[in-house]
């Protein structure tokens, strides 16, 4: 997940910064002046470059950043990144909550096992955990079920009495914001409604409330509160073809992933091509070999299916992507060995997209991104 100072040979993946930023700050437009906005960086990025990403957004306008792991979080204090708040909300049992504390995290708290490990920490630690009470209104995931809440709400304030944490946001995740219209979203929110009233009157003074992730951000106004989490859709994928494409909601795509051709050569007719012939020539052709496989994050269940723009044109997979390549028939084109394969980016140029990938792999946008491996030097431009 470098900076390389040309762009290699094999593969990249480029990272247009200057999109990202703009992403953020439309995404920004779409809130009330007072709502905050978070950029989720969990996920190196969604495979984007967490550290690049992160000073990206806070230079567009983010108050906040979020990642899945103590680990995605403690990175980002250790590159520098201080003076914002950081929430980390997958804690499991032994995680380290005291190093959590020292850097200032906003740590996510979903039963009483994590409340009684942050306490212990504290005590350790002289210091205050700032915690966030997540409330599982029906995602079924992690979050506390509202027959527990009362008593983690009452110890939690216990602890806090005690100066042992500050209670600093309550929260939730919807599970269908991106199915406009279904019905789970608005029974989520009356229970998170429901859930936020207990512990306010109970006594918590949370400085945030949130639920709002990237599809919520985009078309449910009402669900904002005080703080937006946008993740897939600052980096400029739509989070469901239902809501409409990138360009559609007003983003672009940050991640552009390209190959030199590696080699290009004419085959006869009925020339099988890759693993298990599932591709056979139906004539005199030429194939061009592509030097990235699914380890490098390319869906092998694309096989067959994906698209990518060699010589101005859009080719598709010919036959099974492999661990470190595939082929694409050419039908008799004759593009120079080193010639730039584009398997997707922002569409402008014709080119595939990711969700064009999603597609071809039956999966979502978010895999494709997400999956590009660490083999494939991340290139950022957009500076």
């Amino acid at each position: 997940m470098t900076e390389t100072a040309l762009p290699p040979r094999r593969a990249r993946a480029e990272i247009d910064l200057g999109a990202l930023r703009a992403n953020v700050r439309a995404l920004r437009a779409r809130v009330a002046p007072h709502v905050r906005v978070m950029a989720v960086v969990k996920a190196d990025a969604y495979g984007h470059g967490a550290e690049r990403c992160a000073r990206a957004a806070l230079d567009a306008g983010a108050d906040w950043l979020g990642t899945a792991t103590p680990q995605e979080a403690l990175a980002l204090r250790a590159a520098g990144i201080t003076g914002v708040p950081v929430l980390c909300w997958l804690w499991t049992p032994g995680d380290p909550w005291d190093a959590g504390i020292e850097a200032g995290l906003d740590m996510a708290v979903s039963g009483r096992w994590a409340l009684d490990e942050v306490t212990a920490a504290a005590r350790r630690t002289g210091g205050t955990a700032r915690v966030q009470l997540k409330a599982d209104t029906g995602l079924g995931r992690n979050g506390c079920q509202p027959a527990d809440w009362p008593a983690l709400v009452a110890e939690a304030l216990k602890a806090e009495k005690e100066g042992l944490v500050k209670v600093t946001g309550l929260w939730s995740h919807f599970a269908c914001a991106d199915e406009p219209g279904h019905p789970s979203i608005t029974a989520q929110l009356d229970v998170f409604r429901s859930m936020l009233d207990y512990a306010e009157k109970a006594g918590i003074e949370p400085e945030v409330r949130h639920i709002a992730n990237s599809p919520a951000t985009l078309t449910l106004p009402e669900t904002h509160f005080d703080l937006v989490r946008p993740g897939i859709a600052m980096y400029g994928v739509s989070p469901a073809p239902e809501l409409g494409t990138s360009a559609e909601l007003g983003l672009r795509p940050v991640m552009s992933l390209k190959a030199g051709v590696a080699l290009v050569k004419e085959v006869p007719s009925g020339h099988g091509v890759s693993y298990g012939h599932h591709y056979v020539t139906a004539g005199e052709t030429t194939l061009g070999l592509i030097p990235v496989g699914y380890a490098d994050g390319v869906p092998r269940h694309a096989s067959g299916r994906g698209p990518v723009l060699v010589d101005g044109r859009i080719r598709t997979v010919a036959g099974r992507v492999a661990m470190d390549q595939f082929v694409v028939d050419l039908g008799g084109d004759r593009p120079a060995p080193g010639t730039e394969a584009v398997l997707f980016g922002s569409g402008e140029h014709g080119e595939p997209t990711a969700q064009d990938w999603a597609e071809a792999a039956d999966t979502i946008a978010y895999e494709i991104v997400t999956r590009i491996g660490a083999r494939v030097p991340r290139v950022y431009v957009g500076e």
